[in-house]
C-alpha cells in the first residue's frame, strides 16, 4: 500500500480556512508569527515524519518496549526522537519566550503534533508527557526549579512525566498513599505509582516525575494532595547528576502502542527518594489538573490521527483491491465482466465516508478547542479571555472523547474495508485498531469524561459555558441559511439544539432533586448525543467555508476537493446525526428509569 498517513491538504484546510488561523495569530502574543512560517513548520514536520516515524512505525510494534534487567528497553529510535524533538522546537514550541520557548501558537502546534501521531503513535507521546511536566513546573515551580530542569527537558536532554495513578487507587485520586515526610528544604517520598507513560527508558540521561503524594498530617482525600518534582537522578551542585532512589519495577505489555512504554515504578524503596514541593501544600491536584486540557487536547489528537492514518491505509486498499462486480441498474451482475475496484460497492463506499467524516470532524474539532485554548490566554480583553475559557472548558471532554470513541468506529470500519486481511498482521489496519483503543482510557475514561461535561461543564457558571457554545452553533447556522443548498442542514441543527434543551430539562429535574445518582447514571449516552450535535456543526462549518469557495471561485483548492467537504457533510447529517433522536428518546426516558442509576438491585 501507498506510504500515506495523512491528508496534509485537508489539515491545512482546516486550520487556515474553517478554523481561522489568523484569528489567532492577529493577537499580539502571537506577533511573530504568519500563516507562511506556519506553512514553513507543517511542511518541515512531514519530511521529519516521511524519514523518522513513519518507517519505524510497524517495527516498533514488532520490537515493544519491555522491562530487562532493571531498565526499560525503548527501540533507538525514542532517543533520536527526543533529541530531534529537542533540536526542532517540537518541545519548546508552546512555551513562552521567558521559559525559553518558541510561543507558538497551540493551534499550529498541535497540527504539527497530528502530523506525528499519524506517521507513527508510539513516537510522540514521550515529548507529549515532557511537555506537559515541564509546564507544570514553568506555571507552578519555583525559580530555582525552572531554572534547573527547563532547559534540559526542553532540549529533549531529559524526558518527563506525570505520576498520579496507584495501584490501589485507579483513577479514584482521592485515595492515593503515596507519602511526602519533610526533611529540611526537600521531602522523602514514598510509594508507588502505575501506569506511568514514558516512566522510564534504557539511555535516558534522566527523567523528571511530577509525582502527586500526601504530605503527613495533610488533609483526607484530593484536598491533601500536593505535587513534587522528583528526578530520577538528582542534579548536584558540581554539576552531575545523583540516583534519587526511583526505581522501575516493571513495564505493562500493551496490546497497542506497544512501543511506547508503560512503566510501574516505586518511589523511596530505600528511604532515600527526595521531592521538590511545587508551589503550594495540599494544591497538587488543582495544579495537575490546569495542565490536564493540554493533555486531553492531546489524546484526542492522537486518536484523531491513528483514525486518520487508517483511513488512508483502507482508502489506498479500496482504490488497488479489484472484487466482484458492479449491480446493473437490473439488479444483476454480468460475469462477463472484469471485476471492479471495491471502491466501487456502495457499502464499501459508505465504510470509507463514515470513516472520511469522524477523521476530518474530530481533526476540525481538536483545532477548534485549540484556538479556545490560545484566545483564552492571548486575547486582548478580559472579558474576551474568560469567554473563550469557558468554551474551552465545555470543549475539552468532547475533545477527549469523540475522537477516541468514534476513531475507534472508524478504525474498526477501516478493518472491515480489507475483509479477512484487514484481521492479518500483513496489513497494517489491525496494528491501528489495537493502538487507537487505549485513547478511550488515557487521561480519563470516557465514563470520567461523561461526568465531567454532565456534572460539571454543562452546569459551570449556571450554564454559562453551554450558552456561548449554543451562541457560536447559531452563528454558523445563521450564516448557512444564505445558501439555498445549506438550509436544509442549517434547519436540522436548529431543530438538534431545541432537542438539547429538552434533554437537558428532564435530567436536570433529577440534579434539582439531588438524586445526582441518578442525574449522572446516563452520562455516556449524553456524551454521545452531545458530541454528535457538536460533530455537525463542525461539518456545517466545512460544508459552509467550502461552499463559499465554490461561489467566490476560490482556487486555493481544486472544485473536486471543495464539493467533497460537502459531499461528507450532507453524509454526516444523513447517517450520524439522525442517530441523536433515538439517545434523546434514551435519556429522556423517566417513566422506567433504569435501575443502574438507583440503589435498587440489578441483576447484571
Amino acid at each position: 500500500m501507498a506510504n500515506q498517513y495523512v491528508d496534509l491538504e485537508t489539515l491545512k484546510f482546516l486550520l487556515y480556512k474553517v478554523n481561522n488561523l489568523q484569528d489567532v495569530l492577529d493577537q499580539e502574543r502571537y506577533a511573530e508569527y504568519d500563516q507562511e512560517s506556519v506553512e514553513m513548520m507543517l511542511n518541515s514536520v512531514k519530511d521529519f515524519s516521511d524519514k523518522e516515524l513513519y518507517p519505524y512505525f510497524r517495527e516498533m510494534d514488532e520490537q515493544p518496549a519491555h522491562f530487562k534487567d532493571g531498565e526499560i528497553v525503548v527501540h533507538p529510535q525514542v532517543l533520536k526522537f527526543m533529541k530531534a524533538g529537542g533540536e526542532m522546537g517540537l518541545i519548546a514550541s508552546s512555551f513562552s519566550y521567558e521559559h525559553g520557548g518558541m510561543q507558538m501558537p497551540a493551534m499550529a502546534a498541535h497540527a504539527s503534533a497530528f502530523i506525528q501521531d499519524a506517521a507513527n503513535n508510539h513516537l510522540p507521546g514521550y515529548i507529549g508527557l515532557t511537555v506537559g511536566s515541564a509546564e507544570l513546573i514553568a506555571h507552578f515551580g519555583s525559580q530555582q526549579l525552572k531554572e534547573t530542569y527547563l532547559p534540559n527537558m526542553l532540549s529533549g536532554k531529559w524526558g518527563g512525566t506525570m505520576c498520579l495513578t496507584e495501584p490501589q487507587a485507579g483513577s479514584s485520586l482521592s485515595d492515593i498513599t503515596t507519602s511526602a515526610t519533610p526533611d529540611g528544604d526537600t521531602y522523602k517520598i514514598h510509594g508507588q505509582k502505575i501506569f506511568i507513560s514514558g516512566g522510564d527508558y534504557q539511555g535516558a540521561e534522566n527523567i523528571v516525575h511530577l509525582v502527586l503524594a500526601r504530605i503527613k498530617g495533610a488533609p483526607a482525600g484530593t484536598k491533601g494532595i500536593s505535587l513534587f518534582v522528583v528526578p530520577k537522578n538528582k542534579p548536584t551542585a558540581e554539576g552531575g547528576l545523583t540516583p534519587n532512589d526511583v526505581t522501575v519495577v516493571a513495564d505493562f505489555e500493551k496490546m497497542g502502542q506497544r512501543g511506547y512504554c508503560t512503566t510501574h515504578l516505586f518511589f523511596g524503596d530505600k528511604e532515600n527518594c527526595e521531592g521538590w514541593l511545587v508551589g503550594e501544600a495540599n494544591q497538587g491536584l488543582k495544579y495537575m489538573f490546569l495542565m490536564m486540557n493540554g493533555a486531553r487536547i492531546g489524546v484526542g489528537r492522537g486518536a484523531a490521527a491513528i483514525a486518520s492514518a487508517a483511513y488512508q491505509a483502507s482508502l489506498n486498499y479500496a482504490n488497488e483491491r479489484p472484487q466482484g462486480r458492479k449491480l446493473t441498474s437490473t439488479g444483476k451482475k454480468d460475469a462477463n465482466q472484469e471485476q471492479t475496484l471495491i471502491i466501487n460497492h456502495a457499502d464499501v463506499r459508505r465504510m470509507l465516508l463514515l470513516q472520511k467524516v469522524i477523521t476530518e470532524g474530530a481533526q476540525s474539532l481538536v483545532l477548534l478547542t485549540a484556538k479556545y485554548h490560545d484566545l483564552s490566554i492571548a486575547s486582548a480583553t478580559a472579558e474576551e479571555r474568560e469567554k473563550y475559557r469557558l468554551l474551552l472548558e465545555i470543549m475539552t471532554p468532547l475533545v477527549k472523547t469523540y475522537p477516541s470513541e468514534a476513531g475507534i468506529v472508524s478504525v474498526n470500519n477501516g478493518v472491515q474495508v480489507l475483509g479477512g486481511y484487514g484481521f492479518c498482521s500483513e496489513y497494517i489496519l489491525q496494528q491501528y485498531l489495537r493502538d487507537i483503543r487505549i485513547s478511550a482510557i488515557y487521561e480519563g475514561t470516557t465514563g470520567i469524561q461523561s461526568q465531567d461535561l454532565l456534572g460539571r461543564k454543562v452546569t459551570m457558571d449556571n450554564g454559562k459555558a453551554l450558552q456561548l457554545l449554543s451562541e457560536e452553533i447559531t452563528n454558523t447556522i445563521k450564516a448557512s441559511m444564505v445558501h439555498d443548498s445549506l438550509k436544509p442542514y442549517a434547519k436540522k441543527l436548529g431543530g438538534k439544539l431545541e432537542l438539547t434543551q429538552q434533554v437537558l430539562q428532564s435530567l436536570m429535574g433529577f440534579a434539582m432533586k439531588g438524586d445526582y445518582q441518578r442525574f449522572l447514571a446516563d452520562a455516556t449516552p449524553f456524551m454521545e448525543f452531545f458530541s454528535t450535535i457538536v460533530q455537525s456543526w463542525l461539518w456545517l462549518n466545512i460544508g459552509l467555508e467550502a461552499q463559499n469557495a465554490l461561489v467566490m471561485g476560490n482556487n486555493d483548492h481544486s472544485a473536486e476537493f471543495y464539493e467533497s467537504k460537502i459531499h461528507a457533510m450532507e453524509f454526516y447529517f444523513k447517517y450520524e446525526l439522525p442517530k441523536t433522536s433515538g439517545l434523546a428518546e434514551i435519556l429522556m426516558d423517566n417513566e422506567k428509569a433504569l435501575t443502574i442509576g438507583t440503589d435498587k438491585e440489578v441483576f447484571i
